[in-house]
């Protein structure tokens, strides 16, 4: 793939560092320090563990029958329609 990217300064100084130690060119030192990176970074992923859990809480009994709550939505938001007519809106 073929792109172009905004090297920060330090970044810089970095590859053109790493290129005059190895001799390699400028696109490997660049693969081979994203690629580290990278995998590095997944690395890090795995050993934290397991995945993240949400938090759940217990709310107590609904107040309303929660079985037909699209009935009940339905029902507000008509109310809410005829308010917004009856205003002229």
């Amino acid at each position: 793939m073929r792109t172009t990217v905004t090297i920060d300064p330090d970044v810089a100084v970095l590859i053109e560092r790493t290129m005059r130690e190895t001799g390699a060119p400028f696109k490997q030192v660049l693969n081979d320090a994203v690629r580290e990176g990278l995998r590095a970074s997944e690395s890090r992923s795995r050993k934290a563990g397991h995945a993240y859990r949400q938090p759940v809480f217990d709310m107590g009994a609904p107040a309303v029958d929660l079985t037909k709550a699209t009935v009940l939505a339905g029902e507000l938001e008509d109310v809410e329609l005829i308010g917004k007519l009856r205003r002229g809106r």
